[in-house]
């Protein structure tokens, strides 16, 4: 038996439109392995040392634009990025992140549900950025 030639992570960049390159296929690979949640450059620069740093950069900027990665706002200065569930349509790809004020780790929570917002006649949403700050479970139990 021959085996598939094309990996998932291949099938994933074909499918939202993107070029394959070996880059941007070790960029999506070294993400999905090594980040759970939410990372931001500095962390991906530390996993693949030997890529340019704009490479990475315009890579993660391709990856976003075509709704592969999410931007999170977490209020901490620096540009952070989650990927979206894959499995996940479009309408129910927006989750809840939580910001800990003491350790400064942002992680995705995806079994809470977006809350309703109820906006004035004329306005529409565009887009939701839904970020909870406060204590994580792993610096309540240090207290």
């Amino acid at each position: 038996m021959i085996p598939d030639i094309n990996s998932f992570e291949e099938q994933i960049l074909r499918k939202i439109g993107v070029r394959v390159t070996a880059v941007r296929l070790l960029i999506f690979r070294t993400i999905r392995k090594e980040f759970s949640g939410v990372f931001n450059l500095a962390d991906l620069e530390k996993k693949l040392p030997t890529v340019d740093k704009s490479t990475i950069f315009r890579t993660l900027s391709l990856f976003q634009e075509n709704r592969l990665l999410d931007i999170v706002d977490d209020g901490s200065g620096s540009q952070k990025y989650c990927v979206f569930s894959l499995d996940a349509d479009k309408s129910n790809r927006r989750h809840v992140h939580f910001n800990c004020r003491i350790c400064h780790k942002t992680v995705c929570l995806t079994d809470v549900e977006l809350p309703q917002v109820a906006l004035p006649d004329g306005f529409s949403i565009e887009d939701v950025e839904y970020v909870i700050k406060g204590i994580c479970s792993e610096c309540d139990k240090k207290k």
